[in-house]
């Protein structure tokens, strides 16, 4: 307290009775998997497209990572973190990363008309321009232009008058070949010796023509390189220290499995630890892909003999997507995990993460690998398996919402979810309460900072009942904070809440009877 010697006003500045609590994040992924290039075994902020090709590679052979993550923006994503993994052969991909100063320069070239332009020697290693403009003189001939290349902003080299027709001694191709030091031409197509053909006119670029990917090789992988080392920040075991993530997805497990560097074996044991992570950190859930390929039956069999996962913080999504694949041209099947993903956070931005992420339409899916009958869903559902299904007129659509928790009190994912997000919400604003005398005051800051929290997270609809009593309590007082306690430093609260819960099953009960007209005796 201070103290006041001289008569006077004084303003003094407290705390409020109430510390607002502010709701956390729901919605941030975290992809594991291969690329070409980029930051190895680092989780790096990916928050766009753009920026993903920029840093990763963009889409690449022998790989889900991409794919997931395109995905993940596609279907409302926001930010996520990028993790991607070492192998032996990664360092293929180098040449076109980081490193890729210290690998030959292929030769800048582009194509103008029937032309091609490329530069050769010393010129490479600059950027080269070639503007065509106009013959020089009066009335030139309809075969002439004028060709000036441009080095590095300057221009070296300039041909007044050069000509398409090839029985000219001022045919473009032979004399700039002979005369230039920066670039030589090449026929696209033999040009006639009438009616010729003028490029157009304008400022053309030469760029360094991409090579064609290849694939990622996979020769030394294995489930270490996936799991990682949380001491040395090393596979998915290094999102132990990105607080932020609350979605963990690891889609280039299946691309391993694919191109048999792992067995199914190998699978199992990845997604247990992936479940584990989750499961230590409390605070993000699994998104597993199931294997490709497999029918009704087989998915069933794999979740009940071969991954008998039991986890509330884990989901398995059944079957694969088909997405566009503008690498080919052609469409090919993905594991959905990368665009449940995207579902989730357009579920979290568009309604909440009370809401369950199911009945949304999948964007950038344009067919299932395997088509599932209500009849087959019947044997996935209960087992936690959430089908994704294509529905004639309503497109393809996620229809379940189910952890692989046997226990039904944590059946659904928004329920887990949700207890996710008032868990860490309340555990980062309620700092303020260590080392604070632990008195009926301070129970009672607890109290109302708290109540205040989830009265709104009620008012949103987040919790089940028709008044603040009855979707929470909050209890923290002399019986929840007794002598002995208290002489132990500890700080009781009892928090209950009521969450909403998900209509799975829509119920019209139908009954048929007799009815007519009434008739009044007179």
């Amino acid at each position: 307290m201070p103290t006041y010697l001289s008569p006077g006003v004084y303003v003094q500045e407290i705390d409020a009775a109430t510390r607002p609590i502010e709701g956390v994040g729901t919605a941030v992924a975290a992809f594991i998997g291969l690329a070409p290039k980029g930051p190895e075994n680092q989780p790096t902020l990916v928050s766009n497209w753009t920026q993903f090709v920029d840093e990763f590679g963009g889409l690449y052979p022998g790989s889900y990572l991409a794919y997931a993550v395109y995905g993940y923006f596609l279907n409302g994503g926001g930010n996520c973190y990028v993790v991607r993994i070492g192998t032996s052969s990664a360092a293929s991909g180098k040449a076109r990363g980081r490193d890729a100063k210290e690998a030959p320069k292929e030769p800048q070239e582009v194509t103008i008309g029937g032309y091609r332009v490329i530069a050769k020697g010393a010129a490479n290693a600059k950027p080269v321009k070639v503007e065509i403009g106009p013959a020089d003189g009066e009335n030139p001939p309809d075969d002439e232009f004028k060709l000036v290349i441009m080095v590095d902003g300057r221009q070296p080299e300039t041909y007044g008058n050069v000509s398409t027709k090839s029985d000219r001694e001022n045919y473009v191709v032979t004399k700039v070949s002979a005369e230039s030091k920066m670039v030589t031409l090449e026929e696209v197509e033999a040009p006639p010796s009438s009616a010729p053909a003028k490029p157009a006119v304008g400022t053309f670029d030469l760029a360094i023509p991409e090579p064609a990917p290849e694939p990622i090789a996979l020769d030394k992988i294995s489930a270490a390189n996936y799991v990682g080392d949380a001491a040395d920040r090393t596979g998915f075991s290094g999102l132990e220290e990105v607080e932020e993530v609350t979605m963990v997805s690891v889609p280039d497990l299946m691309a391993a499995f694919e191109q048999g560097a792992i067995d199914l074996d190998t699978v199992k044991a990845v997604q247990l630890a992936i479940i584990a992570h989750c499961e230590l950190m409390g605070d993000r859930m699994a998104i597993l892909d199931a294997p490709p390929s497999l029918s009704a039956q087989e998915i069933v069999d794999w979740r009940r003999n071969q991954a008998g996962y039991d986890s509330k913080f884990a989901t398995l999504y059944y079957p694969w997507v088909q997405v566009m694949d503008p690498l080919t041209g052609t469409n090919r099947f993905v594991p959905p995990s990368g665009h449940m993903a995207g579902v989730w956070a357009r579920n979290d931005s568009e309604r909440g993460v009370h809401k369950a992420p199911a009945n949304e339409v999948i964007r950038g899916a344009v067919a299932v690998q395997t088509q599932l009958t209500r009849t087959e869903q019947e044997l996935l559902n209960p087992i936690g398996i959430n089908a994704i299904r294509n529905f004639p007129g309503r497109g393809i659509r996620v229809w379940g919402a189910r952890t692989l928790s046997s226990d039904a009190a944590w059946r659904y994912v928004n329920v887990r979810r949700l207890f996710n997000y008032l868990e860490k919400s309340i555990l980062n604003a309620t700092q303020f309460a260590v080392f604070e005398p632990n008195d009926p005051a301070l129970w009672g800051k607890l109290r109302r900072s708290i109540s205040a929290f989830l009265i709104g997270e009620w008012r949103k609809g987040a919790l089940f009942g028709n008044t603040p009593e009855q979707a929470f309590f909050v209890k923290c007082d002399d019986e929840t904070n007794p002598a002995d306690v208290i002489d132990s430093g500890q700080v009781v609260c009892q928090i209950g809440v009521a969450p909403v819960k998900p209509a799975e099953f829509v119920i019209f009960q139908l009954s048929q009877f007799s009815g007519g007209t009434s008739l009044v005796a007179e």
